[in-house]
């Protein structure tokens, strides 16, 4: 028996429930926890679910703010942000840290975060990331109510603890952390290694 289609146009729906469908559609998206400082000083920390690579050569990653977030602020200022991968031991504070904090309070503080220094970016990174990608500000640029952001990954650190036999980070030492829609959350995925096809003659 063939399967029923439900329509959805989203020129015709509340953009709070285009939000949800895409959100509920595109999943699993693994979470760029970021960390900014602002020009005064403060520590910023949080979490973005629209985040991927941009370009391998030269290293960027991405990450989209939906709406002007104190994140977008301090990156506008500064140029600079860490992208702190998560795992599932650090839920409860990544979850936390999506909170609206006024733009004087430091998530770190507040959740009680252990912060470690950076190498070549003045924001600090979360010491318990299993990988942490120190960022400058490459180009932002405005859709719609959303702002993406594209940063240069100018140094990377890594938990030894998370890499494999070659050196690289492995997924289940990683433990990553990723959001599907509403409230739930992905935890380790199961894997399986398919090698991929030799280009056809």
């Amino acid at each position: 028996m063939a399967s029923v289609r439900t329509h959805f146009d989203p020129t015709l729906m509340d953009p709070d429930r285009v939000y949800q469908l895409l959100t509920s559609s595109v999943i699993p998206r693994p979470i760029a926890w970021v960390s900014t400082q602002s020009a005064e000083g403060v520590d910023n920390l949080a979490p973005y679910s629209f985040f991927t690579i941009a370009s391998v050569h030269p290293p960027i990653v991405q990450f989209t703010s939906v709406g002007r977030k104190d994140s977008l602020a301090n990156i506008e200022a500064t140029g600079e942000f860490v992208v702190n991968l998560t795992s599932e031991l650090l839920i409860d504070q990544v979850n936390g840290s999506s909170a609206a904090y006024d733009a004087g309070v430091s998530e770190f503080e507040a959740l009680k975060v252990v912060s470690a220094p950076s190498v070549k970016v003045r924001p600090l990174r979360v010491k318990a990331a299993p990988v942490s990608f120190e960022c400058v500000r490459e180009q932002v640029i405005s859709i719609g109510n959303s702002h993406l952001i594209l940063g240069r990954v100018v140094f990377v650190t890594a938990n030894s603890s998370t890499l494999d036999d070659d050196g690289l980070p492995a997924t289940q030492a990683i433990a990553p952390l990723s959001r599907f829609g509403r409230t739930e959350w992905g935890l380790t995925p199961e894997t399986r290694q398919v090698a991929r096809p030799i280009t056809p003659e």
